[in-house]
């Protein structure tokens, strides 16, 4: 499958301390670099502003001495302070306007998408890419309302050209089939952060990308 070429990014880390198990999560977030992560985002919802930043500020440190983007969760004003590549949020999280026209066009916007009407929402136009979510549900995002599935991406592929980046439930099963079916990126946790060797998860996951 090409690449799309505003965001030629297949494999798609989100990285949280809580997820990583066996190994540090900033050590996790550098062997799955070596491994072949192309992107990397930081999902704190449990810690302090300030351990945020300060998480935040590592990961950055670490990602541009890789040359990887970094996207920030949520959390405006860290994506700001850090000079993140991107932003990801939600439905109850800033509005993508409210975003652009805050910081303007240095930051790269992620929405996820949770119900087909929000491709006719104003918000749109200030969306970069798409994160489809879940694709299948998953014990580490809970709050969501639609369960995609593979048809339903297919249905979204068909409605918008903006990347696509397939979230929920990610792994060496499920990572293949879903990016065929039109996603432009895998967003993978567990598969990465849970393993005992995430250089070799994320190696064999990029393999089923190329």
């Amino acid at each position: 499958m090409p690449i799309h070429p505003n965001f030629p990014f297949p494999l798609y880390l989100v990285i949280s301390e809580e997820a990583c198990i066996h190994q540090p999560w900033l050590q996790v977030a550098e062997e799955a670099i070596y491994g072949g992560v192309d992107i990397i985002q930081l999902r704190e919802k449990d810690m302090s502003y300030d351990q945020f930043l300060d998480h935040a500020k590592q990961l950055k440190a670490l990602c541009d001495k890789h040359a990887v983007p970094l996207i920030i969760n949520d959390q405006v004003e860290i994506a700001k302070e850090v000079a993140s590549w991107g932003i990801h949020v939600g439905q109850s999280d800033t509005s993508p306007i409210e975003i652009r026209e805050k910081l303007g066009d240095s930051i790269q916007i992620g929405w996820s998408l949770e119900v087909l009407d929000q491709l006719d929402d104003s918000q749109i136009q200030a969306v970069n890419h798409l994160g489809v979510s879940p694709i299948y549900q998953t014990k580490t995002k809970t709050n969501t309302i639609t369960e995609w599935g593979l048809d339903g991406l297919q249905q979204i592929r068909q409605l918008t050209n903006l990347p696509l980046i397939a979230i929920g439930n990610m792994n060496m099963d499920t990572a293949a089939a879903t990016y065929n079916a039109g996603a432009d990126s895998i967003a993978v946790v567990s598969a990465i952060c849970s393993s005992p060797n995430p250089r070799s998860a994320a190696e064999s996951l990029k393999a089923l990308l190329i």
